[in-house]
């Protein structure tokens, strides 16, 4: 397809809304999996920090 201006890429043959509106929500999702999955690897290696030096105090105890 070929555009003449800018405006007529944005409104996509009248599908624009649906288009951009689809794109969005796309990228927020995926934006939102990363920082998600970010936030879970960081409780993990927190969780396994903390369990490697409780085991250390149970063993001396």
């Amino acid at each position: 397809m070929q555009w003449g201006s800018a405006s007529e890429f944005f409104a996509m043959g009248g599908y624009g809304l649906y288009v951009w509106t689809s794109f969005i929500a796309t990228a927020l999702c995926m934006g939102w999996e990363v920082l998600a999955l970010w936030r879970r690897r960081a409780a993990a290696r927190a969780e396994q920090r903390a369990g490697l030096l409780g085991d250390t105090d149970e063993t001396t105890a």
